[in-house]
């Protein structure tokens, strides 16, 4: 349950940092070769998909779609990996990717929405 909490925790203030810095992260985008204007999309699935993760509804939706964006992100942002730093960032964006990928194959469990909506049909 810790690692679930935390894998959340890190998608939604990734979501809300890029909130807080938008001009900033438009332009890292823009200088990675990725255009700015994603950016709300960005912050979308973060923050949208990090709530979704939360409450556990369309659990394996969302999970799927932050994993997929974690290796890509992983894959445009942080591929230096002479810089030590972005080796890191890469093999987390892996990591959070894998559990995400967890949670799309076996769903939020019993305390979720999807659980509960499942059991009301």
């Amino acid at each position: 349950m810790d690692y679930a909490v935390n894998l959340v925790g890190r998608i939604l203030l990734a979501g809300f940092g890029k909130i807080a810095a938008y001009a900033a992260t438009q332009g890292y985008m823009a200088a990675m070769g990725v255009p700015g204007a994603l950016l709300p999309l960005v912050i979308l699935l973060e923050v949208g998909g990090g709530l979704a993760l939360i409450a556990g509804v369309q659990t394996r939706i969302a999970a799927s779609l932050l994993a997929v964006f974690s290796i890509v992100a992983a894959v445009i942002f942080h591929r230096h990996f002479a810089d030590q730093m972005q080796s890191i960032m890469f093999m987390k964006n892996l990591a959070m990717a894998g559990g995400l990928l967890l949670l799309a194959a076996h769903g939020a469990g019993a305390p979720s929405w999807d659980h509960r909506k499942s059991k009301a049909s």
